[in-house]
């Protein structure tokens, strides 16, 4: 059985719940999968890691259990490494092998995530020098000082360059964890985790994060135009191939180029900012599901459900019952 292995890097000053939060949303979501995943089921193996393999104990004088240490960094697929509290050089002074081991098990193909102010770790490797980066906003000014050739995007709570994620908070890092999830076991088991550990409107984490040649970051300016247009008339009573027409394109060059670029269909991107817009008006709105539906460009309650449940997993009604709980309790 296939087994995704995860390594949570410990030092002292670390942010406790920036290794307890992603542990409980990843066992949530491996026990969701476990039940309904049946044999395509794939166990997590997570486990904490310190400089020399022992314990460690926290300036809150918790006490964190260690099964090995940072030379092992190399056999895991994943390796979550956590914010720090206040000033992060001392920490990374103390624990000079991280770095190495950091920069030896993202070039043998792992895919690591720094968190907070945990970034300095991985631009201490060198495998940001180019790359783009976040870290808390607090230390964004000594983190460019420091690391001059990381491209710090202090405006995003999250980036993604290929196997590189660095977030700037713990919401950002449940975001990227629920992400996780749907890559490791399905939308259905992502939505049940992000509904069990944040009834909150979120922002789905492909419109938070910067990534490196990400949608609407394409070379394509006309396609990024339309993705604008369509962002912006959504309820547009315009078919796709009067979209096209609009913008001085044949609907098949139209249709060939957008997936190019995008990665998925015109038809699909139209779906996802719809209910993207659905979502918010089911939360801070009054309107009737009949009437979210029709704002925002579905042709009926019906029409909008059936892509809610596709999607969500849910009903609009159940989404906006969950939400307002949170939002207006």
């Amino acid at each position: 059985m296939e087994i995704i292995k995860i390594a949570i890097t410990l030092y002292e000053q670390l942010l406790i719940t920036s290794v307890t939060l992603p542990i409980e949303m990843l066992k949530a979501g491996e026990a969701y999968a476990k039940r309904h995943k049946g044999q395509n089921f794939k166990p997590l193996a997570i486990e904490c890691l310190s400089e020399d393999g022992n314990h460690i104990t926290t300036n809150v004088g918790i006490n964190m259990a260690v099964q090995s240490d940072f030379q092992s960094l190399t056999s895991y697929d994943y390796i979550i490494v956590p914010s720090i509290w206040r000033n992060p050089r001392p920490v990374v002074r103390h624990n000079p092998q991280l770095a190495t081991n950091l920069a030896f098990a993202w070039e043998r193909g792992a895919t690591v995530i720094g968190v907070g102010t945990g970034v300095c770790f991985l631009a201490e490797s060198g495998m940001l020098n180019g790359h783009s980066a976040t870290t808390h906003w607090h230390y964004a000014k000594q983190f460019m000082k420091s690391y001059p050739a990381v491209e710090l995007k202090p405006d995003y709570f999250i980036t993604q360059s290929d196997r590189l994620y660095t977030v700037a908070s713990l919401n950002a890092l449940a975001d990227v964890v629920v992400h996780l999830i749907g890559q490791f076991y399905g939308k259905d088991a992502a939505n049940h985790v992000q509904q069990n550990f944040s009834h909150e409107i979120r922002k789905p984490y492909e419109e938070q994060r910067y990534l490196e040649g990400a949608v609407d970051r394409h070379s394509d300016e006309q396609i990024a135009a339309i993705q604008f247009w369509l962002k912006n008339n959504a309820s547009s009573a315009l078919s796709l191939a009067e979209v096209a027409q609009q913008f001085g394109i044949s609907y098949r060059s139209f249709n060939r180029r957008f997936k190019a670029a995008t990665g998925k269909t015109a038809i699909a991107y139209l779906q996802e900012v719809r209910l993207q817009q659905a979502c918010e008006l089911l939360a801070s709105s009054n309107l009737s599901i009949q009437e979210v539906a029709l704002t925002v460009g579905f042709s009926s309650q019906s029409q909008l459900s059936r892509a809610f449940k596709e999607q969500m997993n849910q009903t609009p009604s159940a989404y906006r019952k969950i939400v307002r709980k949170k939002l207006f309790s």
